[in-house]
This record gives C-alpha cells, structure tokens and sequence, in this order.
C-alpha cells in the first residue's frame, strides 16, 4: 500500500521535510564524494599532462640547443682552418655534411661582403669574439650566421626547419597536442602547429637556447580542453560512490528495521509475561470460588458424618482427604500466581514525557500502519511528564494503537485514521487514543475491561483489561469515553511529575 502514515497537515508537512532532509543529506553526501573524487582525478590527470609535457618542452629545447651550438662550433672550426687565397673551399661541402646549412660564405681580407648586415654582423663578431646574427627571416624559416676570423671570416645560411633533428624528436608534429614555436621579439618560427585554443588548462614552456649567438626561445604551448579529463574514470567513481552509500543506507535501514524488531519482540515477551500474570489471576479468582464451597462442604459432611454410628472411621478418612485435597488445589494456584504473578510497578516509576512514550510506540508501529494504510494525527506540542513506569506505559500505548489498528481493519482504506493528543489537566496527564473505527457498542460497554472479554473474534481480551491493570498500578486509570460520536476514544490518566498525591 501507499505509505500513509501522516500526522496532521502540519505535521505530514514536518514529516515530509524530515525524510526529504534525510533523503537530501544523502544526496550531498553522494556529490560532495562524487565531486571530490572526481577532482581528485581530474587534478591527477592534469597532473601527469602536465609532467609529460614539460618533459617534452625540455627534451625538444636541449635537441635545438645541441644543434645550434653545433652551428657555433662549425664557424669556430672555420675560422681557425681558413687560410686567404686558398685555391680550393672545403667549406662549401658543408652541406652535404649538414642539410641544415644552406650555404656558406667567405670574406677574405681584401674582399668584401655582397650585403652590409653581413658586414655589420661581422663587426659586431670581432666585438664580442663570437658568432653574430646576420639577418633573421623566421617567416622564412631562414637566418644567417657570421663569425669574424683572420684572415678569413665565414657566414652560414641556416634552414630552421631542417635544424629541427626530427629523428629524436620526443613528439608526433602531426598529432601532438602541444604547440613548439622559436621565437625572436616579434618573430616566430612555427615548429609544430599542436592544438591551441580549447576551454580548459593551459600548460606553458619558455626557455632560451643555449647558444650566446642562437639566442632563441623555444616556446611550448598546451591546451586541455574538457574532454581530455578521465570522464569515465569519473563516472565509475560516481558510481562506487553511489553504490557503498546505496548500502550503507541499506545497512542503516535494515539495523533501524532490525531494532524496531527488537524492541517489538521485548514489548511482546513483557505483554506476555504480564498476559500470563493477568490470567494466572483470573484462573485464581475463578478456581477459588469452587475450591472454597468444597472446603466448606467436605468440612460440614465430616461433622454431618461424626454423628452417624456407620462407618464413622472410614467417612472421617475420606472426608479428612478430600479436604486435604482442596486445600492443596487452593495452595498449588496461589503459588502459581505468585510464581508469575505481574511485578508491582510501584518505586519503580520516574518522570516520563507521555510525548515520547507515544513517539516510540509509532515508531515501533510504522511498518504496521503503512502496511494497513492508516494514517496518524499526532501534534507532540509541549512536553508532559507524568510519574510513570516507562515499560509499563509504552505497553499500555501499544496495546491503545494495536486495538485501533484492529478497530480499523473493517474500515475502507481511506478513511482509516488514528488520533493521538496529550493534555495537561490539572495534577494528571493524559494521553487520549482515538480512532475512526465503528466505535464500540452500548452493551460492551460495561464489560470492556473484564478479563477474558473480547469484542474481537479469536482474542483472549486481555490487553485492556492488563493495561487498565497497569495505569492503576501506576496511580492512574484507563477510561473509555462513552460520549465519543464515532470510533473509540480511550483515555490514560497518570499523574503529573511533582503534582502532589
């Protein structure tokens, strides 16, 4: 059935947000692990993107600078080989040697250079004693290096694409995701395009190579779009996440269910403990009645039977038995009952709230009013302590709801409702019990109480009459209002804590 179990329109409300604050703080929890495991994931991802960039950048930077510097090296060799006049050039077969080196250039002592930035480069060579740039194209991918020497000076024609030693070079240009540029102010040679642009990370490289002469930065670039993150390691975690807290709330409700059934099964073995001792009371009130006639009886024939000349012997025998019997029939029953007789709940009491007693018995009773469908009006309000004993009073409220439960079976779904209030009035507490049931009849009225009677096909009708046993224990009393129009109305008195006797 439909879970039904409401308390009022306020009440139903409170109850509705408290499950959907509960419900709510499971969700949080699930995003809050999810989010953070999912950061933790996505952060380490970044992480290893990062590292293996940066290791590339560094790999690509030292395979340029060791060219370059190669560059330096093979002027330097020039410049201490060339002689002035020399017949033949073996410079000119650099290129074969290196396919980066386009062209090489002389100037001897005498001569001069086609182009005044080689001569300007020259002269700014022999002032800082090492290799200078002639002219840089990067738009063409070309620059040119001079050295100034005696009595030879040397200029080299350098292809940056072919300085590139692709061979070694630690990444796919048509695949990579990183962009590796060579730079000079606002020049720019473009090694690998990479992917540039994306909404995400940005990784950067900057560093310059190790050339005084070559004095480029290598740039590296890197862009982590949203879709590189490990979405379904994510989502996998998601889902662990979902799945532990899935049973954790699973194991929760089932330890709630499980402690309910416990406090359910302690209530019983109370209710029958006392149910026994309200019968071994009954059995007593009703066997003592007989038992005492024959007492009584067998005793008046043994005086009868003395005066009788007959067989007085053997009639003062047999008489003398009987009444040995009953007496022992009388003495078998009295130490049944006090064997389980029902424990005097008197010094046992101590303040209770009757809100709280009311509380655990609908908590107890929740399954069992969901499954019939009923719903439960119940407006705590503030709190009544009377002077009671706490087991006592949570059997009393049970037996109370357990009776409307049944009242309610032949009422119609919808209209099944049980009404639960408290009320101070004046030096007792009570708590009133109502339910929408057929209501009891006029002639049952008088005999409600009554052990062993029962309105109820199959009940031993012995719950009212023990919970009307224990109020009274307990300095109260147990009352059904006859002046309710519809259903049954019962009312538990007990008196208020601190309220004078």
């Amino acid at each position: 059935m439909t879970r039904r179990l409401v308390r009022t329109p306020r009440a139903q409300s409170a109850r509705m947000n408290q499950r959907l604050r509960a419900l709510a703080g499971w969700w949080l929890a699930w995003l809050v692990l999810s989010a953070a495991g999912a950061a933790w994931l996505a952060r380490n991802e970044l992480r290893q993107l990062q590292e293996a960039f940066e290791t590339d950048a560094r790999i690509a930077h030292r395979l340029l600078s060791q060219q370059v510097v190669q560059y330096d090296a093979v002027l330097a060799t020039l410049a201490l080989l060339g002689k002035a006049g020399a017949a033949d050039s073996p410079e000119q077969r650099l290129p074969s040697v290196y396919p980066s080196i386009l062209s090489v250039q002389r100037r001897e002592r005498s001569g001069a250079w086609p182009d005044a930035a080689l001569a300007e480069a020259e002269a700014q060579s022999r002032n800082q004693h090492r290799p200078a740039l002639a002219q840089v194209e990067f738009a063409r991918g070309r620059y040119r290096l001079v050295i100034g020497a005696e009595p030879v000076s040397y200029a080299l024609d350098i292809d940056l694409a072919a300085t590139v030693p692709w061979r070694d070079w630690p990444m796919d240009p048509k695949t990579s995701p990183s962009r590796v540029t060579i730079e000079q102010g606002a020049q720019q040679f473009v090694v690998q395009p990479g992917r540039v642009g994306a909404d995400g990370w940005r990784f950067d490289f900057r560093k310059v190579l190790a050339s005084e002469s070559q004095a480029f930065d290598v740039v590296a670039r890197r862009d982590v779009a949203w879709r590189e993150l490990p979405w379904i390691l994510m989502a996998a975690w998601a889902l662990a996440v979902g799945v532990v807290l899935g049973g954790a709330r699973m194991l929760l409700r089932q330890r709630e269910a499980r402690r309910r059934a416990e406090e359910l099964l302690r209530l019983g073995q109370v209710a029958r403990l006392n149910a026994l001792g309200e019968l071994a009371a009954g059995m007593a009130h009703e066997l003592n009645q007989p038992l005492t006639a024959l007492l009584a009886n067998t005793q008046a024939a043994r005086r009868l039977l003395a005066d009788d000349p007959p067989d007085i012997g053997t009639a003062r025998d047999a008489m003398g038995k009987a009444s040995e019997q009953a007496r022992r029939a009388a003495d078998v029953v009295a130490r049944l009952r006090r064997a389980i007789e029902r424990p005097d709940g008197h010094g046992k009491r101590e303040q209770v709230a009757l809100q709280d007693a009311a509380r655990s018995a609908l908590y107890l009773l929740e399954p069992e009013c969901t499954r019939r469908g009923v719903g439960v009006n119940f407006e705590p309000g503030a709190a009544v302590r009377v002077l009671a004993d706490p087991v006592a009073l949570e059997q009393i409220v049970h037996n109370l709801l357990i009776n409307a439960l049944q009242a309610l079976d032949t009422i119609p779904a919808g209209r099944r409702r049980i009404t639960i209030e408290v009320l101070d009035q004046g030096p007792m507490g009570q708590l009133v019990v109502s339910d929408s049931g057929p209501g009891i009849a006029a002639e049952a009225l008088p005999r409600l109480f009554e052990p062993f009677y029962s309105t109820r096909e199959g009940g031993l009708g012995l719950g009212l009459s023990l919970s009307e046993s224990l109020a009274g224990d307990m300095g109260g009393s147990l009352a059904v209002d006859a002046s309710a129009t519809s259903g049954a109305r019962f009312v538990l008195s007990l008196p208020l804590a601190g309220a004078s006797a």
